[in-house]
C-alpha cells in the first residue's frame, strides 16, 4: 500500500501537464483519452473490417466517394474519431454538432452555412452529428430533406441501434457502419502509445505496468479505449516513482484506478434485448452454465430481478411447457421468492429456476399449437358455435337448439367421449402435437381418442364434413 504521503506527491504531479501542448480548448489539461485521440488514419487503431484495404470505408475515402454515413458502435471504439478523419481527409466543410446540445435551430442554421459555404467555395459538407440518436423524430424529420437533396451529408455517431433510434426515412439515406469493440491487441497498442508518447501522454513519466494490471484494465474496460486511457491516467500519476525513476502500477492500483468494471448496458437498448436474447436460448439450448454466465450479466448491470423473472416464466411456457409441467411453478415460484426475499438473497431463485428450466426436457408443443389456433382463428373468421355447445340460460334459447344434444362427458366411462367441439368448419383441425417428457406419455390415448372423432358419421361432424 502506498503512504498517504507518497499519493499527496504523485497527486502533484497532475499539475505538470498545465504548460504542455495538447489537442482542444483544454489542451494539455484535458484528460489522457482527448489528448491521445488519433488525428489521421495512420494513428487510428483498430476497425480494420472497416478500415483494411479493400474494405468500405478504405474504398470510400480512396475514391473521394461522398456518402452520409451513421457509425454505430459501442463508446470508446473511434466513432467520433473517425467521423472527423473522415470529414478531413475528404477536404470537406465540416460542421459539428452534439445531438445532446443541437436542435431544430442549430440543424438548420447548418444547413444554411452548407449552402453559403457551397456559393462561395463550390465545397461540400459533412455534419457531423455526435450522439445522433438524441435527436427527436421531429428534429430528424428537420434533417431529412437536407440530407435527401446533397446539402448536408451526414456523419453521424450513436452507441444505440440505429434501426430503434433513427427515422426510417433518414436511415434509407445513409449507409450505417458498425464499429466493435476494440479487441485485446488493439488496447494494448493503445497503452503502450500512451506511456510512450511524450508530447500528449505519459512518456514525460516513465512507467511500468505489470501483466496482471494490463489485463484488468483490459477486462474491466468493455473495450472502451477512453476507460483504459482514463484509468491508466490516474492510475500512473498516482504511483510514486522508484529509485530508478519508474513507476510500477501493480494490479492494486488498477483496481483502484479502475474503481469499477465498465459495463455496456442500457435497459432500454439494444443491449437490453441481445443479453435477454441470450438468456432465453441458453435455457432453450440445455446450457446451464451459459445461462447462468448470461443471467450473472443481467444482474451485475443492474437489470431488473422481477423482469427477469417474468421472462424466466415465458421461457417455462415457451420451451418446456408441458414436457415438464414443474418447470412453470419453479419459475412462477422464483418470481414470488425475488419479490419475496429481494438482493441478493432473492437472486438464487432465479438461478434455481434457469438451471431447472435448463435440466426440464424441452418441448415447444404449446406454443405451436396456440400458435396455429390464433392464426386459424383470425383467418377463419367468426365461425358460429355449434349449438349443442352453446349456454341455453332462457327456454327461447332451449327451443331454439341451444345445448341440445349435449353430452356432459363425466357421464361416460373414463369421463370422456368421442365428440366435436370445434365449428363444423373446422373439424379434424390438428394444432395441438405432444412431443417429450411428461406430456409424450398421453401422445398414444390422444392419437386413440382422435381417431375415434374421425370415425363419427357425418351427420355428427358438422356442417361441410
Amino acid at each position: 500500500m502506498k503512504s498517504d504521503r507518497q499519493k499527496r506527491k504523485t497527486i502533484d504531479q497532475l499539475n505538470m501537464f498545465e504548460n504542455r501542448g495538447g489537442e482542444g480548448e483544454l489542451g494539455a489539461q484535458a484528460p489522457l483519452a482527448e489528448r491521445m485521440r488519433p488525428r489521421d488514419l495512420g494513428e487510428f487503431i483498430g476497425q480494420a473490417h472497416l478500415l483494411g484495404p479493400g474494405r468500405i470505408l478504405d474504398r470510400l475515402l480512396q475514391h473521394r466517394r461522398f456518402h452520409s454515413l451513421i457509425l454505430w458502435g459501442p463508446p470508446g471504439c473511434g466513432k467520433t474519431t473517425l467521423a472527423k478523419i473522415i470529414a478531413e481527409k475528404t477536404e470537406s466543410h465540416i460542421i459539428s454538432l452534439s445531438a445532446v446540445m443541437a436542435g431544430a435551430r442549430e440543424i438548420r442554421a447548418a444547413v444554411e452555412e452548407a449552402r453559403e459555404v457551397f456559393a462561395k467555395r463550390k465545397m461540400r459538407t459533412w455534419l457531423l452529428m455526435d450522439e445522433i440518436h438524441r435527436l427527436n423524430k421531429a428534429q430528424q424529420d428537420t434533417l431529412l430533406p437536407h440530407v435527401e437533396d446533397g446539402t448536408l451529408l451526414l456523419l453521424g455517431a450513436t452507441t444505440e441501434n440505429p434501426s430503434f433510434e433513427i427515422i426510417r426515412p433518414l436511415l434509407s439515406r445513409a449507409r450505417v457502419a458498425v464499429l466493435e469493440p476494440l479487441e485485446e491487441a488493439d488496447l494494448k497498442k493503445i497503452i503502450v502509445r500512451a506511456l510512450s508518447d511524450k508530447e500528449k501522454g505519459l512518456g514525460r513519466f516513465p512507467a511500468r505496468l505489470a501483466g496482471d494490471a494490463v489485463d484488468y484494465l483490459i477486462a474491466g474496460s468493455g473495450g472502451d479505449a477512453r476507460v483504459i486511457l482514463n484509468a491508466l491516467e490516474i492510475g500512473v500519476l498516482t504511483t510514486a516513482p522508484d529509485t530508478d525513476g519508474v513507476r510500477n502500477v501493480d494490479l492494486e492500483t488498477a483496481k483502484e484506478a479502475l474503481l469499477r468494471k465498465s459495463v455496456h448496458y442500457d435497459k432500454a437498448g439494444e443491449e437490453h434485448f441481445n443479453l435477454i436474447s441470450a438468456l432465453h436460448k441458453s435455457v432453450r439450448g440445455s446450457d446451464p452454465d451459459a445461462s447462468l454466465y448470461w443471467l450473472a450479466r443481467m444482474l451485475d448491470a443492474g437489470e431488473d430481478p422481477l423482469y427477469i423473472a417474468r421472462r424466466i416464466i415465458r421461457m417455462a411456457c415457451e420451451d418446456i411447457g408441458l414436457a415438464d409441467p414443474a418447470g412453470l411453478v419453479q419459475a412462477v415460484n422464483a418470481f414470488h421468492a425475488y419479490h419475496f426475499l429481494g438482493s441478493p438473497e432473492g437472486e438464487l431463485a432465479l438461478a434455481q429456476a434457469v438451471v431447472y428450466l435448463c435440466l426440464a426436457p424441452k418441448s415447444n408443443s404449446l406454443y405451436t399449437a396456440m400458435g396455429r389456433a390464433r392464426e386459424t382463428a383470425g383467418n377463419s373468421g367468426a365461425l358460429r358455435v355449434p349449438l349443442h355447445l352453446r349456454n341455453a340460460p332462457t327456454e327461447l334459447m332451449k327451443k331454439l337448439g341451444y345445448g341440445k344434444k349435449y353430452k356432459y362427458a363425466h357421464d361416460f366411462e373414463d369421463g370422456w367421449l368421442p365428440e366435436v367441439y370445434l365449428p363444423g368448419e373446422l373439424a379434424g383441425t390438428l394444432f395441438y402435437e405432444p412431443k417429450a417428457g411428461w406430456e409424450a406419455g398421453f401422445k398414444d390415448r390422444l392419437n386413440q381418442r382422435r381417431a375415434k372423432v374421425r370415425e363419427l358419421p357425418n351427420g355428427e361432424r358438422g356442417p361441410g364434413k
